[in-house]
């Protein structure tokens, strides 16, 4: 694996850096953020400078508007991005809209390109992902789908209730995935579909109360009521929702991590700078061991993480399906991401429990990350099912 960087990659990833730190760290604290998200307006504002700055949806194929990276240009770009709480916002990269990009582009036909993914990519509309239902619902375990659907003349009738929705209320679009009522219990055959969030059907019940706000449009509840959704906007094939779902997931994952290690990394720097100015006990805070071995792990979990990222890119790029690598990524860096933020917190003792610096901001948003996309412990129960089976290569 060469993990050098190529010149184009690292002018891309200077422009973000520089993008981020001048256009956006000004902006963390506009009044059009509040407990469920940056307003729509102000989203919009943010994708206009990126697209300025040529740098909206980088991810992207040229023909969408992008920059056509690839997942090892994703994981420098995307951190770089992530250095800024309004970095990835900005550059129409954070979820769930970056991982639905992702799953249009590989999987839908041209018309739905053209009707979904394109206004997406522009940033003109926002999407949701609705897979996670309320108990006794699915969650982690897909057998248990119950949102389900049945086939009508001409198209299909969807009824069920998802919850933690990112990004529903405002959304243009909306991926469900439903499973026919047809199916066994404990063996759903599970279809995605696409269905335009202002069809009579869809009902937003609430928006959650959540410890984190990045995400515009909050966390929701949805209810699907006899929603009629058309034959030509079924997402892929008929009974392949799951194999899609994966198809989606673990580079979203990983995405995910690229994103958190950014913020991470600023945290750190947060913390480390104070802890050089900073002085008690006749010198600098850095200079206790108590202060000076939490930033030292710090940067050994950082180190650790894109290592991580650097490696499952690279499966990613050679074809691989890249679903272990996710979830051992996952695991590790959402684990590792959290020390690092804690840690920083702690050093800068009281000073971090209020919003003065940005550190306790990120806190509150990082924390959920050992959750969505799968909890720790469930990555853990795959990771060990794949040992069971294979053995130790």
């Amino acid at each position: 694996m060469d993990f050098s960087l190529p010149p184009d990659l690292i002018a891309v990833r200077d422009r973000t850096r520089s993008f981020v730190r001048d256009a956006l760290i000004p902006l963390e604290n506009d009044p059009r953020q509040g407990p469920h998200g940056p307003s729509d307006e102000f989203r919009r504002e943010l994708n206009a400078l990126a697209r300025d700055a040529g740098l909206l949806a980088p991810h992207m194929p040229g023909e969408w508007g992008g920059l056509g990276l690839d997942h090892r240009g994703k994981a420098v770009v995307f951190e770089a991005a992530g250095y800024g709480l309004l970095g990835p916002l900005a550059l129409n990269i954070a979820a769930p809209d970056e991982g639905n990009m992702h799953l249009l582009e590989q999987v839908a036909d041209e018309r739905q390109k053209r009707r979904w993914l394109a206004p997406l990519a522009l940033g003109e509309i926002r999407s949701c992902f609705a897979m996670t239902e309320p108990h006794p619902g699915a969650g982690s375990d897909p057998s248990l789908l119950l949102t389900s659907y049945r086939r009508t003349p001409g198209g299909y009738v969807i009824n069920g209730t998802k919850w933690l929705i990112s990004g529903a209320e405002g959304a243009g679009v909306c991926i469900i995935m439903a499973r026919d009522e047809d199916s066994p219990d404990g063996e759903p055959r599970a279809t995605m579909f696409l269905a335009d969030m202002d069809r009579p059907g869809i009902v937003i019940e609430r928006t959650l109360d959540t410890l984190d706000q990045s995400f515009p449009g909050g966390h929701c509840v949805v209810s699907f009521q006899d929603l009629v959704v058309p034959e030509e906007d079924v997402l892929g094939r008929e009974g392949e929702g799951f194999r899609y779902a994966q198809v989606r997931l673990a580079p979203a994952r990983l995405t995910h991590c690229m994103r958190w290690l950014g913020a991470a990394h600023r945290a750190h720097d947060v913390a480390t700078a104070y802890a050089r100015e900073r002085r008690a006990f006749g010198k600098a805070l850095i200079d206790h061991e108590g202060i000076g071995f939490q930033l030292a792990d710090n940067e050994l979990d950082l180190h650790t993480c894109g290592l991580v990222v650097a490696h499952a890119a690279w499966v990613l790029d050679q074809g691989g399906k890249g679903r272990h690598e996710s979830s051992v990524a996952k695991v590790i860096c959402s684990e590792a991401i959290w020390r690092v933020v804690d840690r920083s917190l702690q050093v800068l003792g009281g000073l971090g429990t209020t919003r003065d610096t940005v550190v306790e901001r990120i806190f509150r948003e990082v924390r959920p990350f050992r959750i969505y996309d799968g909890p720790s412990e469930v990555h853990r129960w795959s990771i060990a099912r794949k040992l069971a089976r294979e053995g130790v290569q």
